[in-house]
């Protein structure tokens, strides 16, 4: 009998294990010293080594100058230890980017209670809330709805190439603003390769020659969502972790000044985005779509096959209206709080003391009461859901606030200002686009969010010697570090599309370098006049 007992296969049984136990049945004889060695003396192991031993060269051999710099020296050295960490991935990211909890203690850097306030804050708030909304779209099949619906739109008869690829464009970059870019790429990869799937591949796959065009327009959709995902993500704060880094940085160094809301973000950065979504299409049909590649693709894809996917979806059920309504609030709750000096958003009724954070979670959790429909009981969302979340992202959000503090308390920031004097003449319309070329030349080899964390504090000390807002130099920095156009390596969602199959490295240096060079162009434009009016910084902070 078993009727007072517990299944074996409960999850909250106390006695089970909460990890699979690993029996090493290696016969004894084989484990000589020699297999130790070889087993210890790794790849991974040494480059998990060369961090600290950086970090020990640093501090104990670096000359910064002044009288008192040995916090600074400790900070340079736990920097240089994290950058060599994330940049050999010796360590999981997640786990690196935790370290600042122990390092920055250990060295004497600021207090345990100090460095951990800075994994949580409004920004790290805004992130948990809003990938919690997107899990819920996810999860209802929302994403692929609107996306279906989209494209049917620009799916028209007799078929249009170029249209249907701005159809299928604009709505990875539309998904791409409220949930982050590698989210995006993932959701509509399948959407847009599902369409994909009805022309022929090859040759081979059919007994009729394939047009060329057909292998074009496949580069063309592959290449146009992975890059319409990045520049969607650069028109709000929550597309991607480096506007969220940005802001937190600014609220950082410059506590007393006003922090960078939602709506003031989004009034820059989508006319940003869209001159660089028009220059992307562009590129792409001059590239891959030549004249009558509609007509030539017209008998693989047909308006009714995509009317089909959209009737196996069902009519739209109440869980997904109500996943939708509470995304819409959302979304006006983070375009009201703050709208301009004379008309006050609804922030003012708290006196300043709601962020964009504050409704994100509150949003967020109204998923968590609000009945599905479904079955007796059940929420729209649950904890089980949530399994998903992007934990990494938030702990490198928290891992660059955290540094960029370091930076700023230990006095590093000021001695490596030092060596940056000859700046203070230099033009800023010269300046501007050389940081930007910068950033994007380090982010094809790192990642966007490290970029970031590495050269915004670096930007602020320049922007102190030159006399100037520290945004005209943030922004440009931190859109850069977002032109990772170049390379699959550049940032996952580059993965995501590389493999594909459709598109080579040749395909995206032939789209990625105009792009990144007018990208450059538009916000060297951009940052000094509509960047001056949006942020107020015409002066110094």
């Amino acid at each position: 009998m078993n009727g007072g007992h517990l299944p074996a296969a409960a999850s909250d049984d106390l006695k089970s294990p909460l990890l699979p136990v690993v029996h090493n049945d290696e016969p004894l004889e084989k484990q000589t010293l020699g297999h130790h060695l070889r087993t210890i003396f790794t790849p991974k192991n040494c480059y998990i080594a060369l961090g600290p031993l950086l970090c020990a060269v640093v501090c104990l051999c670096a000359r910064l100058g002044g009288e008192d710099t040995t916090t600074a020296k400790n900070m340079l050295g736990v920097l240089v230890w994290m950058f060599a960490w994330w940049l050999t991935e010796a360590v999981p990211m997640p786990i690196t980017s935790m370290s600042p909890l122990f390092l920055f203690p250990l060295f004497g850097i600021t207090t345990a209670d100090h460095v951990a306030s800075s994994y949580m804050d409004d920004v790290i708030s805004l992130v948990l809330g809003s990938f919690i909304l997107a899990l819920a779209v996810e999860h209802y099949n929302i994403h692929r709805r609107l996306a279906l619906n989209i494209t049917m739109v620009f799916c028209v008869e007799p078929l249009n190439a170029p249209l249907l690829l701005l159809g299928i464009c604009a709505t990875t970059a539309f998904v791409s603003m409220w949930m982050h870019n590698v989210a995006a790429t993932v959701m509509m990869m399948p959407v847009a390769t599902g369409i994909l799937q009805r022309l022929p591949s090859s040759p081979s796959s059919s007994s009729e020659m394939v047009p060329p065009a057909v292998g074009k327009f496949c580069r063309a959709v592959v290449l146009g969502v992975i890059y319409s995902a990045v520049v969607g993500g650069m028109s709000t704060l929550t597309g991607t972790g480096v506007n969220l880094i940005l802001v937190g940085m600014w609220k950082s160094y410059f506590p007393e000044a006003d922090p960078i809301s939602f709506s003031q973000w989004f009034f820059f950065g989508f006319p940003l985005a869209l001159c660089l979504f028009v220059m992307l299409w562009g590129i792409l049909c001059v590239l891959y779509c030549p004249k009558g590649s509609g007509k030539l693709l017209s008998p693989y894809l047909h308006k009714s096959h995509l009317h089909t996917e959209l009737e196996m979806l069902g009519p739209m059920s109440f869980a997904e209206k109500m996943v939708l309504s509470v995304f819409g609030g959302l979304v006006v709750l983070w375009m009201t709080r703050n709208i301009t000096d004379d008309i006050p958003g609804w922030g003012c009724i708290f006196n300043g003391r709601a962020g964009d954070g504050t409704v994100s979670v509150m949003m967020a959790t109204l998923l968590f009461i609000i009945p599905n429909g479904i079955k007796k009981g059940e929420k729209l969302m649950d904890w089980g859901k949530c399994k998903k979340l992007p934990w990494n992202i938030v702990l490198l959000l928290g891992a660059g606030f955290a540094i960029a503090d370091g930076v700023r308390t230990s006095g590093l920031a000021e001695v490596l200002s030092k060596g940056l004097v000859f700046l203070e003449t230099a033009p800023y319309w010269a300046i501007a686009p050389t940081v930007c070329l910068i950033a994007a030349s380090i982010t094809e080899f790192t990642s966007n969010n490290a970029t970031t964390t590495l050269l915004v504090p670096l930007l602020i000390e320049i922007a102190k010697n030159m006399q100037i807002h520290p945004l005209l130099l943030m922004v440009p920095g931190a859109i850069g570090s977002q032109f990772a156009f170049l390379l699959p390596t550049g940032t996952p969602s580059n993965v995501v599309g590389f493999t594909t199959g459709h598109i080579e490295i040749k395909d995206m240096i032939k789209t990625g370098l105009p792009l990144k060079i007018a990208g450059t162009a538009f916000l060297s434009v951009l940052m000094p006049t509509l960047g001056t009016y949006v942020f107020g910084s015409k002066g110094g902070v």
